[in-house]
C-alpha cells in the first residue's frame, strides 16, 4: 500500500502541477484534483483491506464523479483532468499489489493527458461566447463582424440568443487565432 500511495502521489503531482496548472493556472481546481485523488486512493485502499465488493468502490467512483462536475464553471478540459485524477486514485489503490502494472497505467494516463492537452496540438483554436450589440439578419455579415472583432478566422458560429428589443445577439464562436509568425509579416 505504501508503494501504491507513493506512485499515486507522484502521478497526481505530475498531472495537477506538471500538466494542468502550468497550462490552465486555476489554483482552485489544482487543490480539488489532489484532494479528490488522495481521497479516492484512501477509500479504495480501505475497501480492498476490508474485502468489500469492488462494485461498491465503482459505485462510489460514479457518485463522486457527478457531485461537482455539474457546475457550469468547469470546462470540458477540466472535467477530463477530474476524471484522470479519479482514475489515478483508483488505479493506484487497486493495483498497489502490482506496482509495475500501476506504474505502466500511470505513465499511459499521464502521457495521454500530456499529448491530448498539449498547446501545440490545437493551441490556436478557441471557443468563446460573444455578446454583440447588434442583430445580424445575414449569417455572412455576422461572420465578418465576428472576424473583425476577434481578429481571427471564424470556423463556426451558432447564435444562441437574439434580443430584438435590446438589439443584442449572443453567439457561440469557434475560431482560429492567427499564428504569431503570420502577424509579423
Amino acid at each position: 500500500m505504501v508503494t501504491g500511495l507513493a506512485m499515486d502521489l507522484v502521478a497526481i503531482v505530475v498531472l495537477a502541477y506538471g500538466l494542468y496548472y502550468r497550462r490552465h493556472h486555476r489554483r482552485d481546481l489544482l487543490f480539488a484534483y489532489i484532494a479528490l485523488n488522495v481521497g479516492i486512493f484512501a477509500v479504495v485502499s480501505l475497501l480492498l483491506v476490508q474485502r468489500v465488493d469492488i462494485a461498491v468502490g465503482f459505485g462510489l467512483f460514479g457518485l463522486l464523479s457527478i457531485i461537482r462536475l455539474r457546475s457550469s464553471e468547469i470546462t470540458q478540459q477540466e472535467i477530463a483532468y477530474y476524471f484522470v485524477a479519479i482514475v489515478l486514485g483508483l488505479v493506484n489503490g487497486i493495483a498497489a499489489a502490482f506496482p509495475l502494472t500501476a506504474l505502466a497505467l500511470n505513465a499511459v494516463l499521464l502521457a495521454v493527458m500530456y499529448a491530448a492537452d498539449h498547446p501545440g496540438l490545437l493551441g490556436r483554436t478557441r471557443q468563446q461566447v460573444v455578446t454583440l450589440d447588434v442583430v445580424h439578419a445575414d449569417p455572412e455579415l455576422l461572420k465578418v463582424d465576428l472576424e473583425s472583432r476577434l481578429r481571427a478566422r471564424v470556423k463556426q458560429c451558432v447564435v444562441t440568443q437574439v434580443d430584438y428589443v435590446r438589439d443584442v445577439t449572443v453567439v457561440d464562436v469557434r475560431y482560429v487565432v492567427p499564428d504569431v509568425r503570420e502577424k509579423v509579416r
